[in-house]
């Protein structure tokens, strides 16, 4: 066979393949979309600095310092959180474990220094805001696909890149939002804005990804805004000093360490 052949037998097959895979990521379907999303890579663990800016309606800020470590085991994720600023919320802790099986409840804590008291928030707790901020505590943690329906509603540009438009429905009405609307982008199975809407299917807040790094090959959010459109409040994160892999031990994600700091 010639090289000629050879050429346009690869040139053919390169572009069935193309199609193919074309065709495969158009054919998809919202759940399976959502999955991507749960299932994209992420590392073994992340650590950094975290400032959570608060702003309300007159335009007044309050800025909260936090520092931040999160491990991954499977699709099971650890988190805790140290606040450093301003002195009424120094001392204070956080620390959640979010569970990849729908069976069991996210476990949360919060460590009041003033009471000297570690307070477990129940499930019934879990759609009370945190800390002031306009993330609830179920914000905070993962959420499995598994636990809404899912549609594929269109496609739309954000920023000229493409996304898919997700609308979930919880499968459990016992729920603060009544829908979400998720803007995912195919290239990273990130979602770079969603929607929430509260028990009347109003337009409660939008959470929109400002700024993603990457880092050792993982796409990290760097910063976010969530925006209460009722309230006419926001609430910023922004992380900084971001480092991967470190190799954090399981033994800081622990009751003990939430009350003596790291």
């Amino acid at each position: 066979m010639n090289k000629k052949c050879v050429a346009i037998i690869f040139a053919v097959t390169m572009a069935c393949v193309g199609l193919w895979a074309q065709n495969s990521e158009e054919n998809l379907t919202g759940k399976q979309i959502m999955e991507n999303v749960y299932n994209r890579k992420v590392p073994d663990d992340l650590q950094g600095n975290l400032k959570m800016i608060l702003e309300n309606e007159r335009g007044d800020q309050r800025v909260r310092e936090i520092n931040q470590c999160i491990k991954s085991s499977g699709k099971d994720e650890k988190k805790i959180m140290f606040f450093t600023a301003p002195a009424d919320v120094r001392d204070t802790s956080f620390m959640s474990w979010s569970y990849d099986d729908t069976s069991k409840d996210d476990s949360q804590w919060i460590y009041l220094p003033a009471l000297k008291k570690i307070k477990r928030i129940s499930s019934s707790n879990s759609n009370d805001y945190f800390m002031g901020s306009d993330f609830t505590y179920d914000d905070l943690g993962t959420r499995n696909p598994e636990e809404d329906t899912h549609t594929l509603l269109r496609k739309e540009t954000i920023d000229e890149k493409e996304c898919y438009v997700i609308e979930s429905i919880p499968l459990d009405k016992d729920t603060m939002y009544s829908k979400t609307i998720t803007w995912v982008l195919p290239s990273s199975w990130l979602g770079v804005k969603k929607e929430f809407y509260d028990e009347d299917g109003e337009l409660l807040k939008t959470l929109e990804i400002q700024k993603v790094e990457e880092i050792k090959g993982y796409s990290v959010i760097a910063s976010s805004l969530m925006t209460n459109v009722q309230k006419n409040h926001t609430t910023q994160m922004q992380l900084s000093n971001l480092q991967v892999n470190t190799g954090i031990k399981d033994t800081i994600f622990s009751e003990r360490i939430m009350m003596r700091g790291m």
